[in-house]
């Protein structure tokens, strides 16, 4: 049987992907001298809001998800925050891959809204890995699963994250809305003569009396 542990190097932005993602650079160690023939490896990355302080800043943008301040202590719990897969070639002792991490700028999804919440230090989260592992000895090929606990803890820095949605989305965000919701907008839009969405949300804010 192989023994194999997982630990995290660096997680970086991604410069020339198509789409927002940040990479975990991952080592994974095989300590019982196997060799490693191949890995199909999956992993779970999960936040864990727990393990940081947060400023009065950044708890106003962590109001909907976790409520109060006083209320932390039964709120603030893990959560999924995405999962990924990847293939690792053969080896023994030691070696390093990347695992693609997938971005959204979706404020819907409960992930997206609690990072764009903090505001400077670190994103703590938890790598849980699981896959096939494909080993190769002096009887032939072999096959074992990864087992259930292995896992990586990682502080990423929130600078990291903020750098990546700059390069994809300078200066700009969206939000997701109902086609109703789209259509009532767009029949303002035209009724006022406002030629951007831009300047219809404006408007619509100045009328609440609230907007920058």
């Amino acid at each position: 049987m192989s023994d194999l542990s997982f630990s995290i190097v660096d997680v970086f932005a991604e410069q020339y992907a198509a789409a927002p993602q940040l990479t975990a650079r991952l080592r994974i160690t095989e300590s019982s001298e196997q060799r490693i023939h191949a890995m199909a490896l999956r992993c779970q990355v999960r936040i864990e809001p727990q393990r940081r302080r947060y400023s009065a800043d950044e708890e106003s943008g962590l109001l909907d998800m976790f409520g109060t301040r006083d209320r932390w202590f039964d709120t603030l719990k893990p959560f999924m925050w995405m999962q990924c897969n990847t293939t690792v070639q053969g080896f023994s002792g030691i070696t390093e891959v990347d695992l693609a991490m997938p971005c959204t700028y979706d404020f819907e999804v409960t992930w997206s809204k609690y990072l764009h919440a903090l505001r400077d230090e670190t994103i703590p989260v938890v790598f849980l890995f699981s896959g096939t592992v494909f080993t190769r000895g002096v009887n032939g090929f072999g096959v074992e699963q990864v087992p259930w606990d292995r896992e990586a803890t990682y502080q990423i820095p929130v600078t990291v994250w903020k750098d990546m949605i700059d390069a994809y989305f300078p200066n700009t965000g969206w939000v997701r809305l109902s086609r109703e919701t789209i259509d009532s907008l767009a029949h303002y839009k035209s009724v006022r003569g406002l030629t951007t969405w831009e300047a219809t949300v404006e408007s619509l804010l100045a009328k609440a009396g609230v907007g920058p």
